[in-house]
């Protein structure tokens, strides 16, 4: 069983947490456990993918939850589980006669056929729509749970009913894990829990003394821990139902730590030269609402936990005016500026800029000229303009308190103590997939790019 806890850093839950959660520290201490590397970009989307195909995201074609259409400035899509070309895991396993339960394995909509059952993500646009595999199954759900939860809003100012809505959405959660865990036939079990990644967010500041919007004495101060406290005590009910043989992995796709704020990436493009306005924006609006001079532009850029940098290439965008031959120094002054940044203290940053064909073998899909992680993740790309300044105390869409890290937990733990106790080190989200097909006594296939951990 792959226990799947979305952005769960392994300080949180290894540390300050530890003796609070009886469950997942037996789970540690009887096991073997480590920090477990995300991948580029350390994004939900593309990292669950990356851990149950081992595939790279430049293999997958996807760089995060959205993509820029081909030749449009503003137009966009979302990648889904029709996207995922590579065998997963539970492909691999329904090859081989195996049974698998997969319940909100991000990217999960629309439903994928195995030889089990499916339950899909938090991109499912709703309850109304077929989100189960067999179709038949949401209507066993629902007469015995109600209407999926797929997702709360979680960039919301009402702390109080945000706190209620993930508890409810975790209690419905785990109230369907257990029962497909006790009612159906599986030899392989995957679930992925969205409110961990949705509670720090919307809740860091109030336990974090480091944040710089720190908020003591308050009565959401536990409540990240909280959530913690209920997702172990149902991990525990849930280990009691599994057979002697069943082994237990817990993964999560990325880390988190505390935001230190949001760069306003297309304001920054603007004061460097490489961004131009027909008129400047007299408010705070999506840089698609802006009156964009292309014919001026060189750059413009996405927000989101890292910054997408787009070239206005001549031959490739409608208005381009980058010549092909001058694409290369035009990226290479990017990256030069970008790594000069400074903080709104005059610090310098860890900005680090990247090609992405120098992260990927191959680029498929529709990959931006350039993926920039600012300050190594602690700042936010935030892809507004109007702000009249360069750098934001909060997210811009909405309150958020965390950011992504790269590094997240495994463990592992086999109830009849063939693994011994010991902590891990080197670990990739790409060796989940590979670990856990061995482990189930299958052949892993030489195309995945993990290694075994544990034979």
């Amino acid at each position: 069983m792959v226990i799947g806890l979305d952005a769960a850093p392994p300080a949180l839950v290894f540390d300050k947490f530890k003796k609070k959660l009886p469950n997942l520290s037996h789970l540690i201490d009887n096991g073997a456990y480590g920090p477990l590397r995300s991948t580029h970009p350390p994004i939900t989307i593309p990292a669950w993918a990356v851990m149950t195909t081992s595939k790279n995201p430049g293999t997958l074609g996807f760089y995060g939850f959205r993509h820029r259409k081909r030749g449009r400035y503003n137009d966009f899509y979302i990648v889904n589980s029709r996207y995922i070309k590579e065998k997963a895991v539970w492909d691999i396993l329904s090859e081989e006669n195996k049974n698998s339960i997969v319940i909100s394995v991000p990217p999960g909509y629309p439903p994928k056929e195995i030889k089990g059952y499916w339950i899909s993500c938090f991109i499912t646009p709703g309850p109304e729509k077929d989100y189960t595999f067999p179709k038949e199954l949401k209507r066993e759900i629902e007469g015995k749970f109600g209407p999926y939860i797929f997702d709360v809003p979680f960039r919301v100012e009402d702390r109080v009913g945000l706190r209620k809505n993930l508890l409810n959405m975790a209690k419905q959660h785990y109230d369907i894990i257990n029962y497909l865990a006790r009612e159906k036939k599986w030899d392989f079990f995957m679930f992925v829990d969205i409110g961990v990644d949705r509670v720090q967010h919307a809740f860091w500041k109030y336990f974090d003394k480091e944040h710089h919007m720190y908020t003591p004495g308050t009565e959401f101060e536990n409540t990240i821990l909280e959530y913690y406290e209920y997702v172990d005590s149902r991990i525990g009910e849930l280990m009691e139902n599994l057979d002697e043989d069943t082994y237990v992995m817990v993964v999560s796709d990325h880390g988190a730590k505390r935001m230190k704020g949001a760069l306003v990436v297309n304001e920054w493009l603007e004061q460097k030269g490489y961004l131009e306005f027909s008129k400047q924006p007299e408010k705070v609006m999506p840089l698609d609402k802006a009156e964009v001079n292309w014919d001026k532009t060189i750059a413009w850029g996405w927000g989101g936990y890292y910054a997408r940098i787009f070239i206005n290439l001549k031959g490739r965008d409608p208005r381009g005016i980058v010549k092909k031959e001058d694409y290369e120094s035009v990226r290479e002054q990017l990256m030069e500026d970008i790594r000069k940044m400074r903080d709104p203290d005059g610090n310098g940053m860890n900005n680090l800029p990247n090609r992405p064909e120098d992260l990927y073998p191959e680029l498929r899909g529709d990959p931006p000229d350039l993926m920039v992680y600012f300050d190594d993740l602690y700042w936010r790309s935030a892809g507004t303009v109007g702000h009249g300044k360069l750098y934001l105390p909060e997210n811009d869409t909405g309150p958020d308190d965390a950011v992504h890290d790269w590094d997240g937990i495994f463990i592992l733990y086999d109830p009849q103590e063939t693994i011994t106790h010991n902590k891990l080190n080197n670990l990739e989200i790409r060796d989940v997939a590979p670990t856990v097909l061995k482990l189930m006594g299958i052949n892993v296939p030489p195309d995945m790019e993990g290694k075994v951990i544990i034979e």
